[in-house]
C-alpha cells in the first residue's frame, strides 16, 4: 500500500481502561458508608472498559430492537426481538446487583454501592440502564401493596436475569417497567383516560392505550389507570398466572433520537388483567415513589455520560498533535478540558450525595428525607440540563473524528438529552421543586443545613447562598414563583455542588467551580475558565490513572 494511507496522528483505540477510575466516586464511597463495595465497584468498572463489553454497546445499538406482533402463522404474540448483546449487557447489570438487589440488602450504604456501579456500568452503555433503573424503582411502590411485594419483592432483587416469556412467579429473576404516558396528558398523568373496571375477584380488567411505554419486553408493570375511585396504580404482568399472554398489543416501538439499544412501545390494553397496588384512587402518590427512584437515576446517568464524554475528550487530546504540540498542552483546550471536568466532577459529587441521603432516610434520617426530596428535584433539573450541552462540547474536542459514528461520540450525543425529558421534563422537575418546598418545610431547612457545612470556606459561596435565599424570598406570588422556577432550581442545584466540592474536592476543582459557577467570571460556554484558574491540578485529577 502505498505510504499515503499511512495512519498517523490519531489517538490509539480507548481500551483496558476502568470506568471506577474515578475520583470523586471513589472518594464518595469511602465517606458516605460504601467503602465495602469499592471492590465490586472497582471491578465492575474495569469490566466496562474492556474491548468486549465495548463492542456488545456498539452491537446492540447497530441491531436495535424488532417488534414481532405476530407468528408466521398469524397468531399475536407481541413480543421484542434483541440483539444477543443486549442480553449479555442485562445479564452483567442484574448479576452485579444494579437493579432491584439492594432492597434485599440491610445494610448502610447499600443505595451508594449501587449507584456507584450504575454510573460505572451506564459509561459502557446507557440504553439498557432503562429497565435496570425501573426494576430498581418498583420495589418501594409495590411495598404499598404488602401481599404483591411478598410474592415479587424477592425476584425482582434476584440476581439472576432470567429473560423470557413465561409466568412471573416462575421465574428466577424479573425485570420492572412503568406505563404512564398517554397521548392526550403526557406529564400530567391525572388526564390518563385508561380505565381499570373490578372484576371481581381481586384483580381489575385494564382498557386504554399508552403513548409511550419504555423496555415493554419487562415481567411485570406499574400501570396508572382510572379506576371506579379515580386514578390508581396497577401491577400487570405480561404472562398471566396461566401461562396464557397478558392482552398487552404492542402497536408499534419508538424510533427514537438516542437511546436506540432499548424498546419502546405505544401500546392498547384490550381488556389486560391487573391488580391494585396502593390505595384505590390514589395512584400518583403511590407511583410517586418509583418516579424519585428513576429521577436519582437521570442525575445519575447524566453524571456517568459527562465522565464518559470527558475521557473520551481527554484520551484524544493527550494523543492528538496540532500546532507543533499536543491539543493537551495547548492553553486553550486545556481550558476548555478543565472546564468538563468541573462539570463532570460537580455532577458526580451530587450524585453520590443523593444516593447516600437515600440510604440514610431508608434508616429512617428524616433531614436526609427532606434534602434527597429537595435535592433530588432541583438535581434532574440542572444536572441533566447540563449533560447535552457537555456531551457537546465534548465531541467537539475530538473535531471531525468526534462526529464519525464509529467514535462511539454520536452515540453519547444522543442519549444526553433523554435524561433531561424522562421521568418528568425541565419545567416538571423545576415545579417539582416549588411543589416540595410547599409541601415539606423542613426540605429547605436540610437544605441549607448542608450547604452551611462549608460556610466560610469560600467568600463566592456564601454569597451565592445568600442570593439564593434573596430568590427564595420572591416566591410568595405563585405566578412569580413559576416565572422563577428554572432559575431556583439551577441555584439550588448549583449553591449544593459548590458545597460538596469545597468540602471534598481539591482546591483547584473547587476554586474554579465557585470562581465560574458562583462568582460569575465565566463566559456562556466551555473553556471559558476565568484566567488565572489552576488548570494542571484540574487535568491530572480527571486523567485516568489506571488500566487493565
Amino acid at each position: 500500500m502505498s505510504a499515503t494511507h499511512d495512519v498517523f496522528n490519531q489517538a490509539p483505540p480507548l481500551t483496558g481502561f476502568t470506568t471506577a477510575d474515578d475520583p470523586a466516586l471513589l472518594e464518595a464511597l469511602r465517606r458516605d458508608g460504601g467503602a465495602w463495595g469499592e471492590a465490586e465497584v472497582r471491578e465492575l468498572g474495569a469490566r466496562a472498559g474492556t474491548e468486549e463489553v465495548q463492542d456488545w454497546a456498539r452491537t446492540a445499538e447497530a441491531h436495535p430492537p424488532v417488534l414481532r406482533t405476530h407468528d408466521r402463522y398469524g397468531h399475536r404474540i407481541d413480543e421484542v426481538e434483541f440483539h444477543p448483546a443486549w442480553h449479555r449487557l442485562m445479564a452483567a447489570a442484574v448479576e452485579s446487583g444494579q437493579h432491584a438487589a439492594p432492597w434485599a440488602e440491610a445494610r448502610p450504604g447499600a443505595h451508594l454501592v449501587r449507584a456507584a456501579k450504575f454510573y460505572a456500568w451506564a459509561q459502557a452503555e446507557p440504553g439498557h440502564g432503562c429497565p435496570v433503573s425501573m426494576t430498581y424503582a418498583a420495589v418501594p411502590a409495590l411495598r404499598a401493596q404488602p401481599e404483591l411485594a411478598a410474592a415479587y419483592e424477592p425476584l425482582l432483587a434476584s440476581r439472576t436475569y432470567d429473560y423470557g416469556l413465561r409466568p412471573p412467579l416462575g421465574k428466577q429473576g424479573l425485570i420492572a417497567g412503568m406505563s404512564m404516558t398517554e397521548k392526550q396528558g403526557g406529564s400530567d398523568v391525572r388526564a390518563n383516560t385508561t380505565t381499570a373496571v373490578p372484576a371481581g375477584d381481586g384483580s381489575y380488567v385494564i382498557t386504554g392505550h399508552k403513548w409511550f411505554t419504555s423496555a415493554p419486553m419487562s415481567d411485570v408493570f406499574l400501570v396508572l389507570a382510572q379506576a371506579p375511585e379515580g386514578l390508581t396504580c396497577f401491577l400487570m404482568p405480561r404472562v398471566l398466572p396461566d401461562g396464557t399472554r397478558n392482552a398487552m398489543r404492542l402497536q408499534r416501538l419508538k424510533d427514537k433520537l438516542g437511546n436506540r439499544s432499548n424498546a419502546s412501545a405505544e401500546i392498547e390494553y384490550e381488556q389486560a388483567v391487573a391488580w391494585p397496588v396502593g390505595e384505590p384512587g390514589r395512584g400518583v402518590r403511590t407511583i410517586v415513589e418509583m418516579v424519585n427512584m428513576t429521577r436519582l437515576d437521570c442525575v445519575i446517568g447524566s453524571a456517568a455520560g459527562m465522565r464518559a464524554g470527558l475521557r473520551q475528550a481527554l484520551h484524544h487530546a493527550a494523543h492528538r498533535k496540532a500546532f507543533g504540540a499536543e491539543l493537551i498542552d495547548q492553553p486553550l483546550m486545556r481550558n476548555v478540558l478543565a472546564d468538563l471536568a468541573v462539570e463532570s466532577e460537580a455532577a458526580t459529587v451530587l450524585a453520590m450525595r443523593l444516593a447516600a441521603a437515600l440510604d440514610r432516610s431508608e434508616a429512617g434520617d428524616a433531614a436526609e428525607s427532606a434534602l434527597r426530596r429537595l435535592g433530588l428535584a432541583a438535581g434532574k433539573y440542572w444536572v441533566c440540563k447540563r449533560g447535552a450541552a457537555h456531551a457537546a462540547e465534548a465531541l467537539e474536542c475530538l473535531g471531525g473524528n468526534g462526529y464519525v459514528e464509529e467514535s462511539g461520540m454520536p452515540r453519547l450525543y444522543r442519549e444526553a438529552p433523554l435524561l433531561s425529558i424522562w421521568e418528568g421534563s425541565g419545567n416538571v422537575a423545576a415545579l417539582d421543586v416549588l411543589r416540595a418546598l410547599a409541601k415539606e418545610p423542613a426540605a429547605l431547612d436540610a437544605y441549607f443545613a448542608e450547604v452551611g457545612e462549608a460556610a466560610g470556606a469560600d467568600p463566592r459561596l456564601d454569597a451565592a447562598a445568600a442570593r439564593l435565599r434573596d430568590l427564595l424570598g420572591e416566591l410568595s406570588d405563585p405566578g412569580r414563583a413559576q416565572l422563577l422556577a428554572r432559575r431556583l432550581a439551577e441555584q439550588l442545584t448549583l449553591v449544593l455542588q459548590g458545597s460538596l466540592l469545597v468540602r471534598h474536592s481539591t482546591p483547584a476543582v473547587a476554586d474554579a467551580f465557585c470562581a465560574s459557577r458562583l462568582g460569575g467570571d465565566w463566559g456562556n460556554a466551555f473553556g471559558t475558565l476565568p484566567p488565572g484558574t489552576d488548570l494542571g491540578p484540574i487535568l491530572d485529577r480527571a486523567l485516568l490513572k489506571e488500566a487493565l
